[in-house]
């Protein structure tokens, strides 16, 4: 029977997953599936009226590095967590008005990915973001375990689920079984700082200064753990720091390796405590299913290869490893008996 009443509360409902990621917002509408993935930046101008939005996302991420005095292209998430309140919460009511046409009536429900091990302080800025964003009640889920979900693991069953999500500002490393978290560690080196790394690596090596932008093209184009001969190699415009004049330099993806390497050995320790610390009955089970890896670090050439001659355990590459932990908030947001279970304070 049509029920305005009913009608009314659907139509305002459209719940949200969203993975609000240092590098990249993701949101999953329900029943729809992925329907936006833009970056994590926002350009402000001040000016003497105050500060107003300009830009959010993509377009502001054009203009990182780019601005003028009075306009700024702020990343509000730092490390995984929120960094700038009113900017996170600017960038969130955009999104959520983006993917819902911009109808102000819409009050949806919104699972959020955090990181494992957030501080109180932490998830209530999260929380209240969303909350002032529009949100009607909000849900938060642990990023390994909706990584976990989104890779269509067993998460609800007694056998060991090892997660890697390399995302931009952390790492998460989990052991997951009967659809709770055995052992967790968040590490705040990922994508981000491979970025700073590669941008110092130049400045020193090279004399050359480069911007953000430049440097996660460089990691995405020629980045390798393992690198083999012939290296692969790449033209990167900047600034000759000795003549001040702009330069074009051509790199190996061997410099890339040696300027990452340290980063690159953080995720390897985070994996191997990780191991040492599983009950055994649980280890055995690591052995046989492997080690699965999300994020966008996953897509880093090798890293798979890296971390099996390091760990000597199987590693599997997600599906759709920048997706995972969307998804996985979205399978939750579908089936409210998980959501309850997984669910954090």
């Amino acid at each position: 029977m049509f029920s305005p009443f009913n009608f009314l509360f659907g139509w305002m409902s459209n719940d949200l997953a969203v993975d609000l990621g240092t590098a990249n917002t993701v949101l999953y509408v329900k029943g729809k599936g992925i329907v936006l993935r833009e970056p994590s930046v926002v350009a402000v101008r001040r000016d003497l009226r105050g500060s107003r939005v300009l830009a959010v996302g993509q377009e502001a991420k054009e203009m990182l590095g780019k601005t003028p005095g009075n306009i700024e292209a702020i990343r509000p998430m730092k490390d995984g967590v929120i960094a700038d309140f009113e900017v996170t919460e600017a960038m969130l009511r955009f999104f959520i008005n983006k993917v819902h046409n911009r109808r102000t009536l819409v009050h949806p429900r919104i699972i959020i990915s955090v990181p494992s091990g957030i501080t109180q302080v932490e998830k209530r800025a999260v929380r209240e973001s969303a909350e002032s964003a529009g949100a009607r009640e909000v849900f938060l889920i642990e990023e390994p375990m909706a990584a976990a979900i989104g890779a269509d693991l067993p998460i609800t069953e007694p056998t060991a689920n090892m997660i890697v999500d390399v995302g931009g500002g952390t790492t998460e490393v989990a052991v997951i079984s009967l659809a709770g978290i055995v052992y967790a560690k968040s590490v705040r080196v990922a994508g981000d700082k491979m970025d700073e790394a590669i941008l110092q690596y130049i400045k020193r090596k090279h004399n050359l200064a480069i911007g953000e932008r430049t440097a996660e093209v460089i990691k995405t184009t020629i980045g390798n753990v393992m690198p083999e001969e012939p290296f692969e190699t790449m033209d990167i415009k900047g600034r000759d720091l000795v003549s001040g004049v702009p330069k074009t330099l051509s790199i190996t993806s061997l410099e890339i390796q040696a300027a990452i390497a340290e980063q690159v050995d953080v995720i390897i320790d985070a994996v191997r405590v990780a191991l040492e610390v599983t009950p055994p009955e649980l280890s055995a089970d690591i052995v046989d299913q492997g080690i699965v890896l999300t994020g966008g670090g996953a897509l880093l050439k090798n890293l798979d290869k890296l971390l099996m001659a390091e760990t000597g355990m199987p590693i599997i590459v997600a599906d759709d490893p920048l997706s995972s932990v969307v998804l996985g908030s979205g399978q939750a947001l579908d089936n409210f008996d998980i959501l309850r279970e997984i669910a954090i304070d």
